[in-house]
């Protein structure tokens, strides 16, 4: 279902530097799926008259997921036991390549359209995938190298979100490995390998609204620096990095190359714009002030650096320098951008016993959820390789409309809609989701939501029967 004209009593019209709603809004949509025209203190009724489709509350902006394992999504909530005296990221990821080695194409398929579906209902519109489970599960290529891509592709032409893909270069175990591990068998590509990839891809995307690629480096740790030269150098489009994620990552480069995680890229490459330095929790201030100064963005993914203990990166340095920010699921413990951006902010009032932390005052920015929100919102333009986002002329038509008889709105001033949606919780699914124009979840229902679960349920299913 298309809708050419929209009217909302209240929109997030808001800038990354000025947040703020505006009322009475009608919203057009050219024939590509974009916003055309978007005029504030129109009447209910000369719009109606005009033909536009009355939304039934506020409207906010999609929110890109810029970090996305879809894979992981059958690992969520199964890695909650300890069985030895210490457990952390890399007993973690252990685990976790017990499911890479034995998910299969469909499987990844099934699990993906679930993810995905599940993403357009916490308010994600757009996912960068990050995806480096390439080959047979023995490790040997398919007769289609981007097999697994091409069903994480369909996963998401059938669920209708927008879909940033991230071939990632991976071919060594660590700063002073030469090969990739046993159980890394499935990831192996080097910068040819992923050149040709988003080659193919974007080949593929021709003409598509919902569908583009770029690149990724897995890490530091995992790929030579001549290879990131050459990926860097010859990709196009966005360039996304796992970076400085773990403290042990942080002290085994200082150890091999003499600099930081982020250090190291700012001095090595060219960075820019297209840079998305995932996770960056454990930066310097001068770090930070490097990132800042060159338009990199740094993605923050709360939930799973919660959940794998990773620590809390310096919320209010980031924010106070004027980087780039965006947030992302990556493992997808959570699919919702409101309980990351509700954790994002208690983390860092834990840390600094202080509340509203990502609040600025000073700068005219009193109120945190609606400085957060505007920020990450149009932070994921560059991650998700759109040269514009959010509730703006030109930009793809992707909006999320507020429900404002959930429990934690009720009665809430018009005003204060942000504050209540992120911090006060839980946190209701989006009833209506518009993605480049086309309702894709309309009064709660998605077409293929049965389907898509039934299969989820197979999957998983015989997934874990094989695993245990």
């Amino acid at each position: 279902m298309t809708a050419a004209t929209l009217w909302a009593p209240m929109a997030w019209l808001g800038t990354a530097l000025s947040p703020a709603w505006a009322y009475n809004v009608v919203l057009e949509i050219d024939s590509a799926g974009c916003w055309s025209n978007i005029a504030a203190g129109v009447s209910r009724d000369d719009a109606q008259q005009r033909g536009a489709t009355v939304v039934k509350g506020p409207l906010l902006p999609g929110v890109v997921n810029a970090h996305s394992h879809a894979f992981q999504r059958a690992f969520a909530g199964l890695a909650e036991r300890r069985h030895s005296e210490h457990d952390d990221f890399w007993s973690w990821r252990d685990r976790m390549y017990r499911v890479a080695l034995a998910i299969s194409p469909q499987q990844l398929k099934a699990v993906a359209s679930q993810l995905y579906l599940e993403l357009l209902r916490g308010g994600y519109t757009h996912v960068c995938e990050f995806h480096y489970l390439h080959h047979a599960p023995d490790g040997t290529p398919y007769d289609d190298p981007l097999t697994t891509s091409w069903m994480l592709i369909a996963a998401a032409h059938e669920v209708g979100i927008g879909l940033t893909m991230l071939p990632v270069l991976y071919e060594r175990s660590g700063f002073t490995a030469t090969t990739l591990r046993d159980d890394q068998r499935r990831f192996g590509t080097d910068a040819a390998w992923v050149l040709d990839a988003q080659v193919r891809i974007i080949r593929h995307a021709q003409g598509s609204a919902v569908l583009n690629a770029g690149v990724a480096i897995h890490s530091l740790r995992a790929a030579s620096p001549a290879s990131i030269q050459t990926l860097a150098g010859s990709a196009q489009g966005p360039i996304h990095i796992h970076v400085a994620e773990q403290t042990g990552e942080v002290n085994e480069c200082l150890k091999v190359t003499g600099l930081r995680p982020v250090e190291w890229l700012a001095q090595h490459l060219a960075l820019d714009s297209r840079w998305q330095l995932i996770h960056a929790t454990h930066v310097t201030q001068s770090e930070i002030d490097s990132v800042a100064r060159s338009g990199a963005c740094a993605v923050l993914c709360p939930t799973t650096e919660a959940n794998l203990g990773d620590g809390s990166t310096d919320l209010g340095s980031w924010l106070n320098a004027g980087t780039t920010l965006a947030i992302g699921s990556d493992s997808h413990v959570t699919r919702d951008w409101r309980e990351e951006l509700r954790l994002l902010e208690y983390g860092q009032r834990l840390q600094h016993r202080a509340r509203n932390i990502s609040a600025s005052p000073a700068t005219g920015h009193s109120a945190t959820a609606e400085r957060l929100l505007s920020r990450i919102a149009a932070g994921g333009a560059a991650a998700a390789s759109q040269k514009l986002w959010g509730l703006t002329v030109g930009a793809r038509a992707d909006a999320l409309v507020v429900n404002l008889s959930q429990p934690a709105l009720l009665g809430v001033p018009d005003a204060r809609t942000l504050d209540a949606l992120i911090f006060s919780s839980p946190s209701a699914p989006f009833d209506d989701v518009m993605v480049a124009g086309r309702w894709v979840i309309r009064d709660g229902a998605h077409r293929k939501t049965d389907v898509i679960a039934a299969a989820f349920n197979d999957a998983m299913r015989q997934l874990w029967s094989d695993i245990e």
